[in-house]
């Protein structure tokens, strides 16, 4: 209800978008005074992929605080087996990242995400 909502709903959306990309670029630019480093990771799918076998399913997460793998049996607090699959992301990053540097490039962990990936 009310007029021209569409229109108020990409300014929102706008405004939102640019406050992350503002709070991302103060968080990267203190980490680097710190001798820290960002690294976005992309969250999809890290709630439904097994830590010990690498397999992705929903019915990995039937209730909302355990997984349980549907194909090795692997148990955990979802929110801890998630998390496990967000440092893996991140270090394969940094890993990719530092490889890059020896090889004589230099190269930043990739961004090309949208505005709700987790900063590590």
């Amino acid at each position: 209800p009310g007029t021209k909502v569409k229109a108020k709903s990409g300014l929102n959306r706008s405004i939102l978008n640019d406050a992350w990309h503002k709070f991302f670029t103060y968080l990267e630019y203190k980490l680097k005074l710190k001798g820290g480093i960002l690294i976005k990771v992309n969250p999809q799918y890290t709630s439904q992929t097994c830590i010990k076998c690498g397999h992705i399913s929903k019915d990995n997460r039937t209730e909302q605080a355990l997984f349980k793998c549907i194909k090795c049996g692997y148990e955990a607090n979802a929110d801890h087996n998630a998390a496990q699959n967000i440092l893996r992301r991140a270090g394969l990053a940094r890993i990719a990242c530092q490889a890059n540097l020896v090889g004589g490039r230099q190269q930043e962990p990739s961004e090309a995400y949208n505005s709700s990936n987790i900063v590590v």
